[in-house]
Parts: structure tokens; C-alpha cells; sequence
């Protein structure tokens, strides 16, 4: 039997008037690549954000590994975070540290290890994500698809359990994203990394997940292999995977997508 790592129940979340999480609910397994796939304004970073903490919820549990990170403290949620490695959307370096220093930032400003461990420990990760030698450039030398890389080497620095990526193929190449896509897949493989995965990005999606969840207004619609979502009947599913708009743009409509970018 497959163990639960996260489990999320009747996650609601509202911003002022807004709901934007309608008590949604899954799991996640250990080990597994569990891909959220969803629109713009579906819901899908809000979710991924609650499960890292950034955000609280206006009702419901996240459960990670038993415990519900809601009821931390902030103290107790720092250290728990540890366990968590976060892939943020625009990778979100600091532009005035060097590369190694990106990638160690945890240990630089939590830790009394010494300063030439902490660059051995980021030489090592940047190894892990096919980055040798780049270590005293800083974030405006790189590439876009070597900035996602770096960041993802900081994700995994304290070897968490978890890692959430928000968006990780956004804004790349083809070739460069299908080079992320084989590292998500590496770290299931080789380290028994889980992970939650958010995309729009279809491609990526089925060629990374385990398990895909369709959310869409903050409800989820269907959650299944990709396969099972590929042929899934729900039609609000089938226009997402078939890229089809749900009708003419009217004024109506364009002022409810401005409310959701």
C-alpha cells in the first residue's frame, strides 16, 4: 500500500471577497510526481504556497507526514520547512550574491558551517542539475534555463524529502524544459525526491507525472494518470487538454480574466 505523504482537506482560501480555494482536497504519495495542471488564475500556485506554509489557509488542513503545518508555530515552521525544497515561478535568485552563494543560502544564514563546506555543498548540487564551474558568476551571467537550474540546485540544497516547483518549464525552450523535465524525474529516481508539480505547460505534465490533478476556479475536476485524465469525460478537462477557449471573449468575460491574472 502506497503511503500518504500530503494530504490536503478542504482547502478553502479567500482573499478579501475572493475565493480562491473552493475546499479542494487530494493526496499526495511518497515518492511520487504529483503534477497540479490548471489555467491561469485556476488556483494552482495558491495551493502549492499553502502546502510551503507562505500561505495560511481561511479553512482546512494541510497534512504532512501526520502533521498538520497549519498548527505550527513560526518557529516550528522553519525547521519543518527543512524537509521542503521550493522551485519558485521566476526562480527568485538574489541578483547581488554570487551562484554558490544563491545555493547555500540556507546554511549562510542559519548555520555556523564553515563558508568553504557551504560552496563544497552548492558545487555538489550544481553538479546534481548539470552546472560545473559556475560557481563565482552571478544570476545576470546566466541563461534563463541555467537560472531555473540554479534555483532548483537551491531547492535541493538541505536534501529535503518534498519539493514544490511553481511552473518550472515557464518561459524556456523546448530543449531546456525537457532537460528540467528529466531532472524531476532524476530526483524521483535516484534520491526519492516527491514532488508537486504546478504547469499549464501539457507536454510536461504528461511526460513527468505520476498522478495529475485538473483544477479550474479553485475546484479540482478530475485527479488521475495522465492517461486517465487524457480520456477523462469531464468537458471542462477536455477543453483544457485541447486548448479550446469556451467561447467568444465578451466584455463580461475579459473583465472576470482581468480579476484572475
Amino acid at each position: 500500500m502506497k503511503k500518504v505523504k500530503i494530504k490536503v482537506e478542504n482547502l478553502t482560501k479567500r482573499f478579501g471577497d475572493r475565493l480562491i480555494l473552493k475546499g479542494i482536497s487530494f493526496e499526495v504519495y511518497e515518492k511520487e510526481i504529483f503534477v497540479l495542471m490548471g489555467g491561469s488564475g485556476s488556483g494552482k500556485s495558491t495551493t502549492i504556497k499553502h502546502i510551503i506554509g507562505l500561505l495560511k489557509p481561511t479553512s482546512g488542513k494541510i497534512i504532512v507526514d501526520g502533521v498538520d503545518i497549519t498548527k505550527l508555530s513560526k518557529k516550528e515552521l522553519i525547521e519543518f520547512r527543512k524537509r521542503m525544497g521550493y522551485l519558485f515561478q521566476e526562480g527568485a535568485l538574489f541578483d547581488s550574491l554570487k551562484v554558490w552563494e544563491n545555493v547555500g543560502f540556507y546554511y549562510l544564514e542559519n548555520t555556523k558551517m564553515p563558508v568553504e563546506e557551504i560552496r563544497k555543498l552548492a558545487s555538489e548540487k550544481l553538479a546534481l542539475v548539470g552546472l560545473k564551474g559556475i560557481e563565482e558568476l552571478y544570476p545576470s551571467e546566466l541563461s534563463g534555463g541555467m537560472r531555473k537550474r540554479v534555483s532548483l540546485a537551491r531547492a535541493i540544497s538541505t536534501n529535503p524529502e518534498i519539493v514544490l516547483y511553481d511552473e518550472p518549464t515557464s518561459g524556456l525552450d523546448p530543449v531546456t524544459s525537457a532537460m528540467i523535465d528529466k531532472l524531476i524525474l532524476s530526483l524521483r529516481d535516484n534520491i526519492g525526491v516527491t514532488s508537486i508539480v504546478v504547469t499549464h505547460d501539457l507536454d510536461s505534465a504528461f511526460t513527468i507525472a505520476d498522478r495529475i490533478a485538473m483544477i479550474h476556479k479553485g475546484v479540482i475536476y478530475a485527479i488521475g494518470t495522465p492517461e486517465e485524465i487524457k480520456h477523462h469525460p469531464d468537458p471542462v478537462v477536455q477543453q483544457f487538454i485541447n486548448r479550446k477557449a469556451e467561447g467568444p471573449i465578451t466584455e463580461e468575460l475579459f473583465k472576470e480574466m482581468q480579476k484572475e491574472s
